[in-house]
C-alpha cells in the first residue's frame, strides 16, 4: 500500500495557540513527521487569557510537565474558581467554584435539599457553603485535589511564559522554529489545497497540513481560504478590551475577580510576581478613555505598564478546518474572556485533531466531524457567557438595560427557565460546564426555583438539616486543616 502518512506540518503562527500545538504532536509524532512552526517577530501576541479551567491540569500531564518546573516558569498560581461582584444587582457577590456541592442525597442534587430547607429556615448558611472551593477561597487556603475530593483547581500564568516554557518543549523535541513573517500563501491549482507559505525573505516553506494560529486575521483559514465567519456580536455585547499589569497584591487569593462596570467588566488574575487586569467593555457604550479610567481605578496596586487595546468581533469560523487547513486559537473564533475558555478552546481543538488526525488524503468525514465538534464547543461556551449578561436586573446603565433585553437561543431559554420552575438543572455539552457551574452562576445571578422537588419535599425535615449540617462540618474542617495558599504555592516552588 502506498504510504499515506503525513511528512511535514506548518504551524503558522505561536504564543499561546501555536505553542499547545505544536508540543503534544511532535510528542505523538516524533521525528516520523517534521513540524516547522513559524512565527513573526512584527507581530505580538495577544496575553489577555491568563486564567484557565482545570483541563489544563491533564494537558500538561499529557505531556509530561514538571508540575514545580512549570510554578517557576511561567509565574503559576491556583485557580480554585471566579469571584463576581456587582453582577446581577450592584452589591451582588457570589463564587463560582471549580467543584460540586457534596455529596447526592436520595439522587438528588444537594442544592435540591439547601433550596427545600432555605424556604423554611431563613438563618440557614447560604448554599456556598457546602462548596469546598468556595470556602478554600474564601479563607485562601489550597491543597491539591484527590480523585475523590469535591473540588478542582486551574492556574493563573503568564500567558506570554507559558508560551516560551512549550517552545522549549517543542524545539527540544525536533519542532523547527522560523521566526519570519509570511507575506503570502501558494494554493494548489488543481483542489485549493494550502501547498506552501512564502516568506518575506523569500524562503518557500512547504508542507502536508498546515495550522492557522496566526490570531484574529487568520492568515490561512480567512485570508487565503475564505471560510467565512459567524459575528455573535448581537448575542454578547462586549468587543473591546483594555489589559494592563500592577503590583501583586499583598495576599495571595487563589481565584479570579470578575467585577461588573458600567459597561462590561473588570478582571483581576493574581501571579507570583505581580497581577494581571483588564477591561472588557462595548465601545458603543462608553469610549475608551472612560474605559481606562475605569480600568486604572480599579487597580489594588501599582501599575506597571500603560493600558494595551484589544478589539475583538465575538464569533467563531464557519469552517475551524478547510481542506488542508486547521485554525485553532483566536484564528478559529474567540469568546471573550470571562470565564476563561480561551485556552480550554485550544486544548479541544488540539485534542480533536489528535483524534482524527489525518494522512495526505484528508477524509471529508474526518474534517466534517472537527467541524462540528468545535462549532458545539464554541456555542456551548457562548451560550453560558451570554447567561452572565441576560440574568440582569441592573438598571443604572445603558449598557445593562441593553443585556437584559439581549435574544437569546431556545436552547439557553429553556435551561434557564427549568432551573427557574423547577430547581433542576440540563446539560446539553458534557464537555462543557456541567450542573455545579449553572447552578453557581443561577442561583448566584438571583434566578430562585419556585418550586420544590417533590421527592426531596417527602424527606425527613430533621434528618436532612442533621445531615446538611454534618456535611457543612466537614467541609469547614477539611478547609481549616489545609495551609494558607501562599505557603503551599512557596513550597511547590521550591521543590
Amino acid at each position: 500500500m502506498t504510504d499515506r502518512r503525513l511528512r511535514k506540518i506548518v504551524i503558522v503562527g505561536g504564543g499561546t495557540a501555536g505553542w499547545m500545538t505544536a508540543a503534544p504532536l511532535v510528542q505523538r509524532l516524533g521525528k516520523g513527521c517534521e513540524i516547522v512552526l513559524i512565527e513573526s517577530p512584527d507581530i505580538a501576541t495577544v496575553g489577555v487569557g491568563e486564567a484557565t479551567l482545570p483541563t489544563i491540569r491533564y494537558y500538561n500531564a499529557a505531556l509530561g510537565l514538571d508540575h514545580a518546573d512549570f510554578l517557576r516558569k511561567t509565574q503559576a498560581s491556583f485557580k480554585l474558581g471566579i469571584e463576581f461582584k456587582d453582577w446581577g444587582y450592584l452589591g451582588n457577590r457570589f463564587f463560582h467554584g471549580f467543584g460540586d456541592f457534596g455529596p447526592k442525597i436520595e439522587g438528588r442534587s444537594p442544592h435540591m435539599h439547601w433550596l427545600h430547607l432555605a424556604r423554611v429556615d431563613k438563618n440557614i448558611p447560604s448554599y456556598e457553603n457546602w462548596s469546598m472551593s468556595t470556602l478554600m477561597a474564601r479563607n485562601h487556603r489550597f491543597a491539591p485535589a484527590t480523585p475523590d475530593d469535591p473540588y478542582s483547581y486551574g492556574f493563573h500564568f503568564d500567558a506570554s511564559l507559558y508560551a516560551i516554557y512549550l517552545r522549549d518543549y517543542a524545539v527540544q523535541r525536533g519542532v523547527t522554529r522560523i521566526e519570519a513573517t509570511i507575506n503570502d500563501v501558494e494554493l494548489r491549482p488543481e483542489d485549493g489545497f494550502i501547498a506552501a507559505v512564502k516568506l518575506k525573505d523569500g524562503r518557500r516553506i512547504d508542507g502536508d497540513l498546515f495550522i492557522d494560529c496566526s490570531g484574529f486575521r487568520g492568515l490561512l483559514i480567512e485570508g487565503a481560504l475564505k471560510a467565512g465567519y459567524d459575528d455573535w456580536s448581537d448575542k454578547l455585547p462586549c468587543n473591546s478590551a483594555l489589559a494592563m499589569l500592577c503590583a501583586k497584591a499583598e495576599k495571595l487569593e487563589p481565584f479570579t475577580t470578575a467585577t461588573a462596570k458600567g459597561a462590561g467588566w473588570q478582571w483581576r488574575i493574581p501571579l507570583q510576581h505581580r497581577t494581571g487586569n483588564g477591561h472588557v467593555y462595548s465601545n458603543a457604550f462608553t469610549t475608551d478613555d472612560e474605559a481606562a479610567r475605569v480600568l486604572i481605578e480599579g487597580l489594588d496596586g501599582a501599575p506597571l505598564d500603560e493600558p494595551r487595546q484589544l478589539r475583538f468581533v465575538t464569533g467563531r469560523r464557519r469552517k475551524s478546518w478547510l481542506k488542508n487547513c486547521v485554525a485553532i486559537g483566536l484564528a478559529a473564533g474567540f469568546i471573550e474572556p470571562l470565564e476563561s475558555t480561551s485556552i480550554n478552546l485550544i486544548e479541544n481543538a488540539v485534542g480533536k485533531l489528535i483524534e482524527l488526525f489525518p494522512d495526505r488524503d484528508f477524509a471529508p468525514e474526518s474534517t466534517f466531524e472537527f467541524n462540528r465538534y468545535m462549532a458545539y464547543r464554541y456555542e456551548s461556551v457562548r451560550d453560558f457567557i451570554i447567561m452572565h449578561y441576560k440574568l440582569t436586573t441592573r438598571t443604572d446603565t445603558e449598557f445593562w438595560r441593553y443585556c437584559a433585553n439581549l435574544p437569546i437561543p431556545d436552547s439557553l431559554n429553556h435551561q434557564i427557565e427549568l432551573f427557574r420552575e423547577t430547581g433542576r438543572v440540563v446539560i446539553y455539552d458534557q464537555e462543557g460546564f456541567g450542573d455545579p457551574s449553572f447552578i453557581s452562576m443561577l442561583l448566584g445571578l438571583g434566578v430562585v426555583p419556585k418550586a420544590d422537588d417533590p421527592f426531596v419535599a417527602a424527606l425527613d425535615r430533621d434528618a436532612l438539616q442533621a445531615h446538611m449540617a454534618s456535611v457543612r462540618a466537614g467541609i469547614i474542617q477539611k478547609v481549616a486543616g489545609m495551609p494558607y495558599v501562599a505557603d503551599y504555592l512557596a513550597r511547590a516552588v521550591a521543590q
